[in-house]
Order: C-alpha cells, then sequence, then structure tokens
C-alpha cells in the first residue's frame, strides 16, 4: 500500500532509497533551500518519480527563515492528504445482515458456502429461521422486483446500526434502481423484526475476531497490489470519490461495487469482496494478485461509468453496444448484465484492469489469464480494445483525459461491429 512520504533531494542517498520503498511511497516532496546543488538534483528527483516510479512530485521554495517552521507543518499537511486517501479494509455489520438474510432465503448469489467454518457456524445460527417472515417475505423480492446481486449490496451500505435497530441512511433514490418500486418502510420494519429475533448483532459480535483475521490477511496479501495513484494519472482526471473496500464474508466467490452519497459527505464507492477458503489448505486470499484485479476492477468503474453520461458518447456507442449485447447475450445475463450500457462500461472496465496489471509489475501469466478471462466471459473484442487503450497511455501529450480519447474507443468498437457483422454475413 501506498502510505508514506519521502523528502527526495535528488541526490545518491534519496534515490537509492526512492526505488529501495517504491511500492509504499505516494508523494515525493523536493526543497530548493538555496543548496548549489538544487539546480541539477531537482530536475533528477522529479524525473524519477514521475517518469520512472509513477510517483507523486511536488516542489517547494523554502529560501526563506522560516523554513523549518513550513518544513514542519508542509510534512504534516502531507501525511494527513496520504493517510485520508489510503483505502480501508473493513467488516461491516449491514454487509453481513443483508447477505446473510439473502442465503437464509435461498438466494443462489448469497449461497455459495465457501466460508468454510464461518458457512457451518451461520447455517448452525440462522438456519431455524428459514420460515421466519422476514425471510419468506425477503424470498419475494426477486420475482416481483428483481431485487437480487448488486440490489442487495446496495441496500446494505444504506444501512446503519446500533447493536438494537437497524436504520436506514440516506436518500431512496440513491438506492440501486431495482428498489424504487419497493416499499421500503415496511421492508425496514421486516429487516429490524429478523435482527431482533435472530439476535444478529449478538452473531456478529462473536466472530469480531474472525472478521479480524481475514481482513489482516486481505490487507497483507492483496492491497500490496492496489495502487491507488494508478487511476488519476491513466484517467487523466482526480477522483471526486471516497473509496472504500468491505469483505463480504457471506458472499463466497460473489464481487459488487455499491456506492452511497450521503448529505454534506463526498460520494463513498465501495467493493465488496467475496470471502473463499481455499478447501486444500484452508487459507485465504493466498494468491493476492488474483484477488488485487476483482479490487482494481471496481474502482475503476467510478471513472468509466461517467463517461456514457456524455450524450455524444451515447449517441457514439449505444447503436455499437446493442450489437455487443446481442451477440454475447447468454454470457452478459450469466453475470446479470441486462442492456448495453452495462456492457459497454465493463468492456472499458475491464480492459483498464489489464493495462492496469501490465503497468503495475504484475506477472505475464497473470496479464494473459486475465485477458483470457474476459474473453471467456463473452467480451470477444478486448484484444482490439485493449491495442486502442494502449495507444492512448503512449500518446498523452495529445490526450489528457480518457474523456477526450473516446471518440477513439467508439471508433474501434465501431469497426469492431462492422467486421462482424460482414463476417456473419459471409457465412449465411
Amino acid at each position: 500500500m501506498k502510505n508514506s512520504v519521502i523528502i527526495v533531494s535528488g541526490g545518491m542517498d534519496s534515490i537509492t532509497m526512492l526505488y529501495e520503498y517504491q511500492e509504499t511511497i505516494a508523494l515525493g516532496i523536493s526543497f530548493d533551500y538555496g543548496s548549489n546543488h538544487n539546480a541539477k538534483e531537482i530536475p533528477l528527483a522529479e524525473m524519477h518519480c514521475e517518469r520512472w516510479l509513477l510517483v507523486s512530485w511536488i516542489q517547494r521554495n523554502t529560501k526563506n527563515k522560516n523554513m523549518k517552521r513550513f518544513f514542519i507543518s508542509f510534512i504534516a499537511m502531507c501525511l494527513c492528504i496520504v493517510a485520508s486517501a489510503q483505502v480501508k479494509v473493513e467488516v461491516s455489520e449491514t454487509v453481513e445482515l443483508m447477505a446473510i438474510l439473502s442465503r437464509t432465503a435461498g438466494y443462489r448469489e448469497y449461497s455459495m458456502d465457501l466460508g468454510g467454518k464461518y458457512t457451518e457456524e451461520t447455517e448452525v445460527w440462522f438456519g431455524k429461521y428459514k420460515k421466519h417472515p422476514t425471510v419468506v417475505y425477503w424470498q419475494g423480492m426477486k420475482p416481483k422486483y428483481g431485487i437480487g446481486y448488486d440490489a442487495v449490496m446496495s441496500m446494505a451500505v444504506h444501512l446503519a446500526v446500533d447493536g438494537k435497530t437497524v436504520k436506514r441512511i440516506g436518500e431512496k433514490s440513491d438506492l440501486e434502481k431495482r428498489w424504487a418500486e419497493v416499499d421500503v418502510d415496511a421492508f425496514m420494519e421486516k429487516l429490524n423484526q429478523f435482527y431482533r429475533d435472530t439476535k444478529f448483532h449478538e452473531f456478529f459480535v462473536q466472530h469480531k475476531a474472525f472478521y479480524t483475521e481475514g481482513l489482516k490477511a486481505y490487507n497483507e496479501r492483496v492491497m500490496p497490489y492496489f495502487h491507488q495513484d494508478w487511476y488519476a494519472k491513466f484517467y487523466g482526471t482526480e477522483p471526486t470519490e471516497r473509496f472504500g473496500v468491505i469483505i463480504g464474508f457471506t458472499n463466497g466467490g460473489g464481487n459488487y461495487g455499491s456506492s452511497r452519497q450521503l448529505v454534506g459527505q463526498p460520494k463513498e464507492v465501495f467493493a465488496i469482496c467475496g470471502y473463499a477458503v481455499n478447501a486444500e489448505t484452508g487459507g485465504v486470499f493466498e494468491d493476492g494478485m488474483s484477488y488485487a484485479s476483482t479490487l482494481i476492477h471496481e474502482f475503476n468503474h467510478s471513472f468509466v461509468n461517467p463517461l456514457m453520461d456524455d450524450a455524444e458518447n451515447q449517441r457514439l456507442l449505444l447503436t455499437t453496444g446493442k450489437f455487443l449485447y446481442t451477440l454475447s447475450r447468454r454470457a452478459m445475463m450469466a453475470q446479470a448484465y441486462s442492456n448495453e450500457t452495462t456492457v459497454l462500461n465493463e468492456s472499458v472496465v475491464r480492459a483498464a484492469v489489464i493495462l492496469y496489471m501490465q503497468e503495475n509489475g504484475f506477472d505475464a501469466k497473470a496479464v494473459g489469464n486475465e485477458l483470457s478471462d474476459q474473453i471467456s466471459c463473452g467480451f470477444n473484442w478486448m484484444p482490439e480494445l485493449l491495442t486502442v487503450l494502449r495507444y492512448y497511455t503512449k500518446n498523452r501529450d495529445t490526450y489528457k483525459t480518457l474523456k477526450d480519447y473516446y471518440p477513439e474507443v467508439a471508433k474501434c468498437l465501431n469497426e469492431y461491429v462492422t467486421k462482424e457483422r460482414q463476417r456473419i454475413m459471409q457465412s449465411l
């Protein structure tokens, strides 16, 4: 995790340390304090930080009598900024509540049962509540409103608990769209009944040591592969959201992206990552590199999805998106992707993940496996999309942001669709 600040003069000692600790350094700072060497060394500091290591770098002139006071204040400020920007990995009682309710109601996506002993203890505690009024009510929500998958997690991040009651936070309009027709007040009454009758808070508290071990494993094995600063550099825009990671210990192999916008606060975006015990070794998150790709994926959506809100991009891409969706309809439906906009966003996000992996030291086998996985998921146009996005990364002097480059992305996908149509027609 990049959570450190380094003062880099550009001399031998600081550059050596910069390279030695590059995986943890988020910001390099150089001070022009009047030394005879500054004119030569500071440009080298900038080059090593930004060109070679992709570490953010800033310079400050401190040639005055208040240098010491400024220096201390400035370093303190930078440390605060870096610390506040780091992504926290947490467990959420409300995520577990919604997932366990869904598992008890028989939702398949929340019944993968990959949590080992935790799954067994969940069944022992909640198995006797399968006929509970709330569970029966919840079983009707999927056929009636389509509530499932990410819609469940959307509600989870809009809940707060105090050990006795569950409250909804934020506006209803902020929930995933499938909640629009639901009587959420009636739902909250039912949810509180389940929370009280099952003594859910007691279950959650009893498993805190287990949750702590899981979070520790994720932080140690997955987070070292996550570099938050890459996003602003790749997309050319600074994030306006606050990122967070929640481990869904009941979610098995299910991974979801959810967000919330509370009044007076920055928008919060959560990668809700599943938890699975290796049946052979009993370990969790052992292949940190593989799990990291899921985390990397979810946060890309914060930058990619708004691009399709642009009217010009919609004009350029929606017809193409409909054809792409038709080409891989069954594969997309199996992943709960129901329209052309989702397929277009997923396409760019998945290509961005592969570029991230290449630019952040993932081995060639892992990158190749990721590309193969995307093709097997129905994104057959991934090689073409990767090629056009790689051109973007090499021509940033021309294209400052991905938004500037999106017409080229549209052109690439339009050409793919044209060729596929011709190929299909020639076979008939």
